[in-house]
């Protein structure tokens, strides 16, 4: 509140009410977040876009379940000779595909920030500036968490049985979020770069397609060409999927588990640094 009052030159200037003053000054400023703070405020905000669009949750729920069931089905019998023989080897390796998949949604997502303006916003707060990327990192892993509860509990019912006991299981889920968190920095790339969210769904699958299927999910690698195997047998999905049958069936080769973090790793360092600048100079 201010009251004009007359000045010797004729003039008017305004007079601040103390008691205003007073409140203002009583207050303190609020003390600037610390990264970790900021990482989860907006891992937060990732899940409170789930909550008032429940739909986006539908790729990790139908997604898991139509390809558990489609693939242990079809290729069951002509496999391994029974659905519930195949499932004791497909689904980790499905496990492993099915989150490896929906990990581009977290491009989606960031992309259709950057296209809304809201990234403009982030960028002038006083916070730690990876804090936005890596909180919606953070927000996805729950989804993450999601599809492989619905992946392992829908191969339980059919007929999965898992040698190495629940504590496979979870260090299996384990070793899989941490990698799918160190893959989705490509998808966050690919966000600033791509112009739509068409342009950018499109480019992730013709990376996540081969990626994906050309590995040991399905079959082994040993019936494929000499070529393709060279392939498969670089492939960190291969790794993924040999480790998380191992950790589940309690006979993991730690070799496997090991290059797995490696390539978990080299994804950090070097779409970490390259989401980061595209960040600061994104316009």
């Amino acid at each position: 509140m201010t009251t004009p009052t007359t000045t010797s030159t004729g003039g008017t200037a305004p007079v601040i009410d103390q008691k205003l003053l007073a409140a203002l000054s009583s207050i303190d400023r609020p003390p600037r977040p610390n990264p970790a703070q900021a990482s989860f405020t907006f891992g937060w905000r990732a899940l409170l876009k789930i909550k008032h669009v429940p739909e986006q949750l539908f790729d990790v729920t139908m997604f898991p379940i139509m390809f558990t069931l489609m693939f242990t089905y079809l290729f069951g019998g002509a496999l391994a000779g029974s659905p519930r023989e195949y499932i004791q080897d497909l689904l980790p390796g499905i496990l492993v595909l099915t989150v490896a998949m929906i990990t581009m949604y977290t491009g989606l997502g960031i992309n259709k920030d950057i296209n809304k303006g809201v990234f403009d916003r982030f960028r002038s707060l006083p916070i730690w500036r990876p804090a936005v990327l890596v909180g919606a990192l953070f927000g996805d892993v729950l989804r993450y968490t999601l599809a492989s509860i619905i992946v392992i509990g829908l191969g339980l019912l059919i007929g999965f049985r898992p040698d190495g006991g629940v504590l496979g299981v979870v260090a299996a889920v384990a070793l899989l979020l941490v990698f799918a968190f160190s893959l989705s920095w490509i998808w966050t790339a690919l966000g600033f770069l791509m112009r739509t969210e068409e342009s950018l769904m499109a480019v992730s699958m013709m990376i996540l397609f081969p990626l994906t299927f050309i590995s040991n999910v399905f079959v082994d690698p040993e019936t494929m060409p000499g070529w393709l195997q060279a392939f498969v047998d670089v492939n960190p999905i291969t790794h993924l999927s040999t480790a998380s049958r191992g950790l589940m069936h309690g006979d993991v080769d730690m070799t496997q588990v090991g290059w797995v973090l490696v390539a978990c790793v080299a994804l950090v360092a070097v779409f970490g640094p390259l989401t980061m600048r595209l960040f600061r100079t994104k316009q």
